[in-house]
């Protein structure tokens, strides 16, 4: 008798998770016709960025061509060419359209200081797994009406992609990376989120939290830029595998011998945000008291 009700609560969990995932995505579909020139618009930063880095390596290049050192030889800056340069930021664009998560970790916190957290508590429902499907229709629902804006941006620039496609090994990396971006993301965000349980505004640890991500997830310029004692403490850091090291990894910016480290890395940061997030809700609960109707 029992070994027939497990099958069928499984298949019952799947259909409700299969429900909320299809509704959150329908509902996302319909009313997010201004993704495709909201998205558009996003890229019009890249034309700043051709201009200055154009200039910035045109002022290197004059420097070496002064003297006999490094002449004829392609400038690089952190060793990107100027080429790369503008790859790197059309492909960090990519991936932080995964990994960003607007409004996860203050609508957590609005959950719990509001008590609408308790519905989770006496529906058969887990808040984490029904915001990260929402989350995933969200995803689903962007790039599903996005796609044609990013094609025309790319097919636009496809000039400063030299080198051409990866390999097809380096191109699954680079898929995985930006399936492990979005979850670090998720999972991290909802970490702070779930902050809310101590303290009911999270609001300045988020600003705090953003501020960091933007300068040292690479989103502002490559990692490699940075002075070597830093760069070492950045590098070991999560934060880059949110922009900067998708995009390295299909630039051919990481070395062969070392890109399986850089993954396991990416996973082991993985697995950290998953367990963080789910003691700290663990926890929240625990000490969570709920009033009213």
């Amino acid at each position: 008798m029992s070994d027939a009700v497990a099958p069928a609560g499984w298949r019952h969990r799947v259909q409700t998770w299969w429900v909320i995932l299809r509704i959150a995505l329908e509902e996302r579909l319909v009313y997010r016709g201004d993704f495709a020139l909201g998205t558009l618009m996003r890229f019009l930063p890249i034309v700043t960025q051709i201009f200055l880095w154009s200039a910035i390596f045109a002022s290197i290049s004059g420097s070496q061509s002064s003297g006999a050192q490094g002449e004829g030889e392609p400038t690089t800056v952190g060793g990107f060419r100027f080429a790369d340069m503008v790859a790197y930021y059309l492909m960090t664009m990519i991936a932080r359209a995964f990994s960003s998560m607007p409004g996860l970790a203050s609508g957590i916190a609005l959950q719990i200081r509001e008590g609408e957290i308790k519905r989770y508590l006496v529906q058969p429902v887990d808040l984490v797994g029904f915001l990260l499907l929402q989350r995933i229709a969200h995803k689903t629902a962007y790039y599903t009406v996005a796609i044609l804006p990013f094609a025309l941006v790319f097919f636009l620039c496809r000039g400063y992609f030299v080198d051409g496609w990866p390999e097809p090994t380096v191109l699954l990396a680079f898929v995985a990376s930006l399936v492990m971006g979005f979850l670090i993301g998720f999972f991290l965000e909802a970490s702070i989120g779930m902050i809310g349980f101590w303290f009911l505004e999270v609001t300045s640890l988020l600003f705090i939290y953003m501020l960091f991500s933007f300068f040292l997830s690479g989103h502002m310029f490559p990692l490699t830029l940075l002075p070597d004692q830093i760069e070492w403490v950045v590098q070991r850091l999560p934060f880059k595998y949110l922009a900067y090291f998708p995009a390295a990894v299909f630039l051919g910016k990481v070395p062969e011998d070392e890109l399986a480290t850089e993954m396991l890395w990416q996973a082991g940061w993985l697995v950290f945000f998953i367990l963080l997030c789910r003691w700290m809700y663990a926890r929240g609960i625990r000490r969570y008291s709920g009033f009213g109707g």
